[in-house]
């Protein structure tokens, strides 16, 4: 990305971070960073360019000396007053102080054994139907998807940004629109939910987008 676009970017997704802000409670951050192996190759670098309206997900998937990456990006997040989560790790949470986990749905029985352990939890969801059962895990916000096209090997059918506004309305949780969320889309559902991305965050802060 050229820089004059990565700033255009930029601007754009700071105008639905204040969006979004004005209408989640005080402890989200507006915008969620989702780190992947895959697609974010060095997530301690994204993490230091990111500010307090971000949170940051780190998620490892068993990788090769995670806990060491943990708690780089515990210190980073830190300095930063950046919020960050572990992935489906509460025991590494803990090590490193983490603010909280982010859980699978499938994983909400165990989630709601570490409730008030944490500042901080949210859970994927895919459906209304997820969204409510949440409800009574421990959660404080849902990450829904697949809202746009998405280029992730898991991504689902997309719902659309009209469904997604509606499911979130009905939601008593707060929730994030993830998937295929970037500059150019995000402003489709600030109005009414955080902002969840991987690369949409990664092409503007991550390495790879310096000149």
């Amino acid at each position: 990305m050229m820089q004059e676009d990565r700033n255009r970017a930029e601007r754009k997704l700071r105008t639905a971070a204040r969006v979004a802000g004005r209408h989640l409670p005080g402890f989200l951050p507006p915008v969620l960073y989702l780190t992947d192996p895959a697609r974010t190759p060095d997530p301690v670098v994204t993490a230091s360019r990111l500010s307090s309206c971000h949170g940051l997900v780190y998620r490892h998937y068993g990788q090769p000396e995670h806990d060491i990456v943990a708690a780089s990006l515990a210190e980073v997040c830190r300095k930063r007053h950046v919020t960050f989560l572990i992935a489906n790790d509460p025991e590494l949470a803990m090590q490193v102080g983490a603010d909280g986990v982010h859980w699978p749905f499938a994983e909400r029985a165990r989630a709601r054994r570490w409730w008030r352990r944490f500042a901080l939890m949210t859970s994927s969801a895919h459906t209304q139907n997820q969204l409510r059962l949440l409800q009574d895990a421990g959660i404080d916000a849902a990450l829904l998807s697949t809202v746009f096209p998405s280029a992730s090997p898991s991504a689902r059918k997309p719902l659309g940004p009209l469904r997604f506004r509606n499911l979130t309305r009905a939601s008593e949780l707060p929730v994030y629109a993830l998937g295929g969320l970037n500059a150019d889309t995000a402003g489709q559902v600030a109005p009414v939910a955080g902002i969840a991305a991987i690369e949409g965050i990664e092409t503007v802060f991550g390495p790879g987008s310096q000149p």
